[in-house]
């Protein structure tokens, strides 16, 4: 099964795709999206065009993303939320069934610690997928994400999955 796992966020939405064997993980491809600056719609719109070039030329069976997390500041959740949806929106238009993880979930499940920092979640993506050079820590991330789905969400057929921490 091939997932493609998204970090979302509006100004770099990283994405990494991985085959999954059984228990046997492997990597496929990794990299971001990059919005720039300027209107918020054109942003949006270009991580829209990039993540729909990434779907089809890795064509995944599924894809996992990470849940939007709260924090001080107000705005910058809502430009993630926005840039999240874009994320959702084009999986759903390709038809690509989705699981969406925890942030603390995700590093608990590649770490083994809730709170792990990025280097911790570069370190051990490297380990668990020889050979693969994350394109940054948003790609980590997202190799991350989908490794998670890998082991609690990519068996049987899904539409929607919440997993909590």
């Amino acid at each position: 099964m091939r997932i493609l796992g998204i970090d979302p966020g509006l100004r770099t939405m990283g994405w990494g795709v991985i085959e999954s064997n059984g228990s046997r993980l492997s990597h496929i491809a990794n990299g971001h999206c990059t919005s720039g600056s300027g209107d918020l719609a054109e942003r949006l719109l270009s991580l829209h065009e990039q993540l729909t070039d990434v779907v089809a030329r890795h064509a995944p069976d599924q894809a996992a993303i990470e849940q939007t997390f709260v924090n001080k500041d107000g705005a910058g959740t809502l430009k993630l939320g926005q840039a999240r949806g874009v994320a959702l929106l084009t999986l759903a238009q390709a038809g690509i069934p989705i699981g969406e993880y925890a942030p603390n979930k995700v590093k608990k499940t590649i770490v083994g610690a809730g709170h792990a920092d990025k280097q911790q979640i570069l370190y051990m993506v490297k380990l668990q997928l020889p050979g693969c050079q994350p394109a940054g820590a948003d790609a980590a991330d997202a190799l991350a994400i989908a490794m998670c789905h890998a082991h609690y969400g990519g068996k049987g057929d899904i539409r929607l999955r919440e997993v909590q921490a």
